[in-house]
């Protein structure tokens, strides 16, 4: 058991964790209660609409408990109702003498509010205990709030020499069975899923999560002119899981009726140089309150996103084989920097073994 403040707020981001995929657009949220240096309650926000990670917390100490005690919670407690009520009234009542907060809610109907109405009360409060992890744990629901589009994550496969399939498209199975089965994992989380038509025609991948998460993901090809075979695997599923094609004006309306009458959602985008623009489609993504976005590919609109500057996180399962090829794929297409001071630069990044396999999580 944790018995120091900074373990107990370590333990309150690992229980936020847990609810990853379940409650959002909400954030993840932790808390943990400690009195006399012991941790004697603990919750977190488990599923969207049901009471919040303080509010849980209490209950597993015990309300009489928590007079006096300090409570350790991820995310600043809420001041305004919502599907709940304000978690800082919960806090209040139960008595607590100190909160230790790790970030404040970027909520504007938060924002600080909730910190000033517990220092009001007479409780003492103190933030920014393990602020960089809160920060990164909720990074996607920071920036829907803040900017109102989603976190969009791009992801791939690929060798050694950087190849994501061999000069004749075959792309099964650059990765191990150990990396594969955390993709599915980040679908089953996932609001959407986006794929180039290249990637849907050459693949004619089904998108979903293998077993299902707790997130049923929209599929969306980004598709100027519309021309995702009515026979593809992705339409023959559409009416049950939903299929989204961002097309263009180029689209010829036959075909994108015959979309729609199979149960595909046609979103006709601005072009950017020809091809859907990616910002107009988070920001429409935005608009439905989705969170977490999957760009799994091809290399073209991979490019497309990290030039449009909306790729906010890569993860790159590096295997170790060698593909070679001077006509291979690559994972990021495009016209590329010229110069090498023109790269893009991650902002931090960690590495991991996955089986066989290096996952590389890079921040941009």
């Amino acid at each position: 058991m944790p018995t120091q403040p900074d373990d107990f707020m370590a333990r309150a981001l690992e229980l936020a964790a847990r609810a990853r995929g379940r409650v959002e657009p909400n954030p993840m949220v932790g808390a943990v209660v400690v009195s006399q240096g012991q941790a004697i309650g603990e919750g977190y926000h488990q599923q969207f609409g049901q009471p919040h990670a303080e509010v849980n917390a209490i209950r597993d100490a015990g309300p009489e408990a928590c007079r006096g005690a300090t409570l350790y919670v991820t995310l600043e407690p809420c001041s305004h109702h919502g599907k709940t009520p304000p978690c800082v009234d919960a806090i209040r009542e139960a008595g607590f003498a100190r909160v230790v907060v790790a970030m404040i809610d970027p909520d504007p109907r938060n924002q600080g509010r909730g910190i000033d109405l517990l220092r009001t009360a007479g409780i003492d409060v103190e933030v920014g205990l393990r602020e960089d992890e809160a920060q990164r744990l909720n990074a996607p629901f920071v920036k829907l709030t803040t900017t109102g589009t989603p976190f969009l994550t791009a992801k791939w496969a690929m060798s050694l020499d950087g190849k994501i399939a061999t000069r004749t498209g075959d792309s099964q199975w650059i990765s191990s069975p150990p990396s594969r089965h955390i993709v599915h994992e980040l679908r089953g989380q996932a609001d959407a899923i986006l794929v180039g038509i290249g990637t849907a025609l050459a693949d004619n991948p089904r998108l979903t999560a293998r077993p299902p998460g707790p997130r049923t993901a929209t599929r969306i090809v980004a598709d100027s002119r519309a021309r995702l075979p009515l026979d593809s695997r992705l339409v023959a599923s559409a009416t049950d899981v939903p299929v989204l094609v961002a097309a263009t004006d180029a689209a010829p309306p036959d075909q994108c009726t015959a979309l729609r009458n199979a149960g595909v959602e046609v979103l006709v985008l601005p072009a950017h140089r020809g091809k859907p623009g990616i910002r107009a489609l988070l920001e429409e993504l935005g608009r439905r309150r989705m969170t977490n976005v999957l760009l799994e590919g091809g290399g073209e609109l991979c490019a497309a996103a990290l030039a449009e500057g909306v790729v906010d996180k890569l993860m790159v399962f590096v295997a170790p084989k060698l593909i070679g090829g001077r006509d291979a794929p690559t994972p990021v297409e495009g016209d590329g920097a010229g110069q090498m001071a023109d790269a893009l630069a991650a902002a931090a990044h960690t590495v991991e073994r996955i089986g066989d396999d290096v996952l590389i999580e890079a921040w941009l």
